[in-house]
């Protein structure tokens, strides 16, 4: 009997809620951040989601950081000065040198999953990146 793995589909995990069902986690379960300075407290959650999110659209994939010849792609953002303000830029990635522009966590193994991340969740990288006030 040829039994064939069935492919993932990352385009369905549209949310964090999304996110949590694949991984069997419970989205009301976040980090207890009480004790943190109150303006660090979103950024912290909202990094903990980010994780959970890459997780289950990496669907068990783990960069390899032994490995400078694998691709890790990321998202990338800039802050635009001219009026248009928070904005995707591209994907990226990094196979060689010693520096990480973003958590390690946070990258994944193609330019589509790292573009779709940053199109669908960009509300959430604002909300990691930038001051709320």
């Amino acid at each position: 009997m040829n039994m064939k793995k069935k492919t993932f589909d990352y385009k369905t995990i549209k949310s964090f809620e999304d996110a949590c069902e694949k991984m069997n986690l419970n989205p009301l379960f976040l980090p207890y951040v009480s004790m943190i300075p109150e303006g660090l407290r979103t950024p912290i959650i909202i990094q903990y989601k980010l994780f959970i999110i890459f997780q289950a659209i990496n669907d068990g994939w783990e960069p390899n950081w032994g490995d400078w010849k694998e691709m890790k792609y990321y998202p990338w953002f800039e802050i635009k000065s001219s009026g248009s303000g928070f904005a995707f830029a591209d994907s990226d990635y990094d196979s060689t040198g010693a520096h990480s522009c973003v958590g390690s966590r946070l990258c994944t193994n193609s330019s589509e999953k790292a573009i779709y991340i940053a199109k669908t969740f960009e509300k959430e990288y604002i909300e990691l990146f930038l001051i709320q006030k």
